[in-house]
């Protein structure tokens, strides 16, 4: 039994088996239908739960959500975002600095999960570039404005995606 297999083995290595039948496997999808998306034309279907490009939010009414509370930078295992915050006269606390680095971010989406006013997103946005390290470097202001003009469809997937929170 045992030179039966092993003399099968020998044959197979010699007619080159695996070879062949990587061959037909690539001779079947060369004759079928090709599937390409012609991007940026065309754009595949997205979840609402995509993690892309981050945003900072505002309330109804344009005040900042953010608390400064920090939760999101200590949870952070990247260490991609930094918070500097100040106290107001109303003695709520706000930030001042709100920094994320794209260079460093993981994309975990532990941020997002752990922000508890919902300041902090991550939006479906993935074509975004930078051509030096520091366009990357996302301050407060840059978040605030990506937020401000995609408001809209961040709340509609914050709406879909809160029966799994």
């Amino acid at each position: 039994m045992m030179l039966i297999k092993k003399t099968i083995d020998l044959l197979k290595s010699l007619s080159l088996y695996e070879l062949v039948i990587g061959m037909a496997l690539t001779g079947r999808y060369f004759f079928s239908k090709k599937v390409t998306i012609q991007y940026p034309e065309e754009r595949t279907p997205q979840s609402p739960r995509f993690r892309g490009l981050h945003a900072l939010r505002r309330y109804p009414n344009g005040e900042e959500r953010c608390i400064a509370c920090k939760l999101c930078e200590a949870v952070c295992p990247a260490l991609a975002i930094t918070i500097e915050s100040e106290m107001r006269e109303d003695n709520t606390r706000r930030t001042t600095r709100y920094d994320i680095d794209l260079t460093k971010c993981i994309f975990c989406g532990f941020c997002e999960e752990s922000c508890p006013v919902d300041a902090i997103v991550e939006t479906r946005i993935f074509d975004y570039h930078g051509e030096q390290r520091g366009d990357l470097l996302y301050t407060k202001e840059m978040l605030l404005e990506v937020g401000d003009k995609n408001e809209k469809q961040i709340a509609i997937d914050r709406q879909q995606e809160a029966k799994y929170r």
